[in-house]
């Protein structure tokens, strides 16, 4: 069992920049596999991005791919999500998940899920 709390939303400018952070507690952080995912209003969830249990593998949506950067911290129990040069169509709620199988997250079915943050991409 693994608890999820994301931080780090809020209200940035489109072109700005916003970190935000995932905190893990429970069984090992290292042995699950990452990933962000957001809804927008009156959308599905979707996914956004996954790492592997050691932070060697990562995948994005085509949506955010050369823009969004995940990474871990497995010292410190944190996965983050770097956002650059965000638009308004990147306006959701984010949710971080974890699974024991990398696979699992990469095809938007993790085991865990956190209560999410807002994100809000407006001038």
């Amino acid at each position: 069992q693994v608890q999820l709390v994301e931080s780090g939303g809020g209200l940035v400018q489109p072109g700005g920049s916003l970190r935000l952070s995932c905190a893990a507690s429970g069984r090992s952080f290292s042995s699950y596999a990452m990933g962000w995912f957001r809804q927008a209003p009156g959308k599905a969830r979707e996914f956004v991005a996954a790492i592997s249990q050691n932070g060697g593998s990562t995948y994005y949506a085509d949506s955010v791919k050369g823009r969004f950067t995940i990474s871990r911290d497995n010292a410190k129990n944190t996965m983050y999500l770097q956002m650059n040069s965000p638009n308004p169509e990147d306006t959701a709620v984010y949710y971080c998940a974890a699974s024991i199988s990398y696979a699992a997250v990469r095809a938007s079915q993790p085991h865990y899920w956190g209560q999410g943050t807002q994100v809000t991409v407006s001038s």
